[in-house]
């Protein structure tokens, strides 16, 4: 199925690994020139901007803290000057600092509500203004299961991936007279860099609570948040779509 999304531009935030570099690979399949944003452009980043140029496109990799109100606003003006123009916002950068809430440090819950929910305002606000000018954009919010139904351990994780969801309903309602689509994936566990340090029990543990018996691979919310960048999806708004082989049903 043809997703329509030859020529147009992307950013990816957190973009150098994971569920983020799936998607900017996955993108520039389609067609798109992508860039992505992380706290740190090494080795690994440069790799996922040659993987997005061996599919005939343009990459970009912008140096920047996503909780930098500011360099916000630089990155997508980077990326507007490297492509000549922008169509898509991809807000993944995410990180986790588990642990029960009488446990929990100001430090862990501050620097998780920071990155996780801020960096997603940051983000929206630079683009909203280009969007609304050119009246039409797609913003992808990746959320979590866990900002569904909570999770032990993950007040601050919950919390943060709980307000991008309400973030994501809200940016709708907003720029939808603009021809703006704002929606959100929400994966379960996912095989990724973040999930391989965890303890074996606990991804045995996903894998039984998942209907499907397994656990997503990245690519299988890539696919999902290109559907959603597409024309294919142009009359879905202020949704959010589980990616989580049935963990929570």
């Amino acid at each position: 199925m043809e997703l329509g999304l030859e020529g147009k531009a992307a950013i990816v935030t957190g973009g150098r690994s994971g569920i983020g570099a799936a998607i900017a690979r996955r993108l520039a399949e389609e067609g798109c020139d992508v860039a992505i944003v992380d706290r740190l452009v090494d080795r690994q980043a440069h790799e996922v901007v040659a993987q997005v140029e061996a599919a005939g496109r343009a990459g970009l990799a912008i140096e920047a803290d996503v909780r930098d109100f500011a360099a916000a606003g630089d990155a997508v003006g980077s990326a507007l000057s490297a492509f000549g123009r922008l169509d898509i916002l991809v807000c993944n950068a995410g990180i986790n600092r588990d642990g029960v809430i009488w446990k929990m440090s100001e430090e862990n819950w501050d620097e998780v509500i920071d990155v996780n929910l801020k960096g997603c305002f940051n983000y929206c606000r630079s683009v909203a203004r280009v969007f609304r000018e050119r009246k039409r954009g797609t913003i992808v919010l990746v959320s979590s299961v866990n900002g569904l139904r909570g999770k032990f351990g993950q007040t601050n994780y919950s919390a943060s991936k709980g307000g991008e969801i309400a973030l994501t309903k809200a940016l709708a309602r907003e720029l939808g007279r603009y021809d703006v689509n704002v929606n959100a994936v929400a994966p379960g566990m996912v095989r990724t860099e973040m999930t391989e340090g965890l303890p074996r029990e606990v991804m045995e543990g996903a894998i039984e609570e998942s209907a499907l018996g397994r656990i997503a691979e990245p690519d299988d919310c890539a696919d999902l948040v290109a559907f959603l960048c597409s024309d294919r999806a142009r009359h879905i708004t202020g949704e959010i779509i589980k990616v989580d082989g049935g963990q929570y049903i």
